[in-house]
């Protein structure tokens, strides 16, 4: 398996031809292409998008383009690996930011993707998820899983801007990518249910005799301002040199929100550094609050509130907060994916 494979040029001109004409095609000339030996070869280059010049962007598309017109008004994070127009981040990635102006609403409709939003900006938009309303403020989680009828609407006075994370690329990948259309939901006139059933950790709904199980879903809305809190509290009993991670989960079943993408939010306490282990999973990192420096693979950003950076396969990463202040993020990965395929791995750092 160490010797060089034959290639390509190294087969007479008459038995290619005679392949492409039955449409086959001799595996060892790019065996190396797709199983490299030692580990993956990422396409994914490391990228920041910086907020300050992402959001007069999107705030020209909201004078250029009516809702109407867009469905979703997003301007997509494109992997410069990939080059333009890449609907990836990352290897099964997509991520955008997306514009709502006051009065606005954003179509009902389903996908089989399934979707995640992290409020950036703003106050007054709601997302109706089969008929549950989940506001939307700023750090806030808004799940929308693949099937979820979902609709977005805008009742304050400013404009409104988060960050879409999906799955988008894998079933385009399966070619099982579609959406339908629908008229906008009436909400249900309650709280949503992490605002009732789902109010504190580690409590559930009582199960009674009769009662119907809980939904797949069912908390769609993860408030930042409690994962606040609980990082913050982590922090004080947490070892320094390491990062305070809490996973957002299903409350019903402790597995990932949804079943492909994982979310985890982070915090660097003022002035820490960490340096995780190089893990399988390619990830997208989106600054809630603070700054601070990221090193992806030898290339350093220094990012800010609202400001979104992705890393590669493996990569090797160190993250510092500076200042006097905590910096907050949110890492978007496809572990769940990846320990469904059995193939999920963590390495020490090169």
């Amino acid at each position: 398996m160490g010797m060089a494979l034959g290639t390509l040029d190294e087969l007479p001109l008459a038995y290619r031809a005679a392949l492409a004409r039955n449409s086959l095609a001799p595996l060892w000339p790019m065996m190396r292409d797709v199983l490299p030996h030692g580990g993956p070869r990422p396409v994914t280059l490391p990228h920041l998008w910086r907020f300050s010049e992402l959001r007069p962007l999107l705030l020209e598309a909201g004078a250029l383009t009516p809702v109407e017109k867009a469905e979703r008004r997003v301007l997509v994070l494109t992997d410069p690996g990939r080059g333009a127009g890449a609907m990836q981040a990352a290897p099964v990635i997509y991520a955008g930011m997306q514009l709502l102006l006051p009065g606005e609403t954003a179509p009902a409709h389903r996908h089989t993707p399934s979707a995640a939003r992290i409020i950036v900006e703003g106050e007054g938009a709601y997302t109706v998820v089969d008929g549950e309303k989940c506001p939307m403020h700023r750090g806030d989680l808004v799940l929308t899983p693949g099937g979820a009828w979902h609709d977005h609407g805008h009742a304050g006075t400013e404009p409104v801007i988060w960050l879409d994370a999906l799955d988008l690329p894998l079933f385009v990948y399966l070619e099982g990518s579609y959406a339908e259309e629908a008229p906008l939901q009436a909400p249900r006139n309650r709280p949503d249910a992490c605002e009732a059933e789902y109010l504190a950790s580690g409590l559930v709904p009582s199960r009674r005799h009769g009662r119907a199980p809980a939904a797949r879903y069912p908390m769609l809305r993860y408030p930042w301002a409690r994962t606040e809190a609980a990082l913050r509290r982590l922090a004080d009993l947490g070892p320094s040199g390491e990062a305070t991670e809490l996973d957002y989960v299903n409350p019903e079943t402790g597995e990932s929100c949804l079943p492909t993408l994982g979310f985890t939010a982070m915090m660097l306490r003022p002035g820490e550094t960490v340096a995780p282990a190089r893990r399988s999973t390619s990830a997208v990192f989106h600054v809630v609050g603070g700054r601070g420096t990221a090193v992806v693979n030898g290339e350093r950003f220094a990012f800010g509130p609202a400001d979104t950076f992705s890393a590669p396969v493996f990569a090797d990463i160190t993250h510092a907060a500076a200042g006097a202040e905590p910096a907050f993020l949110i890492r978007i990965h496809d572990r769940p994916l990846q320990e469904r395929l059995g193939y999920y791995e963590e390495r020490p750092r090169s």
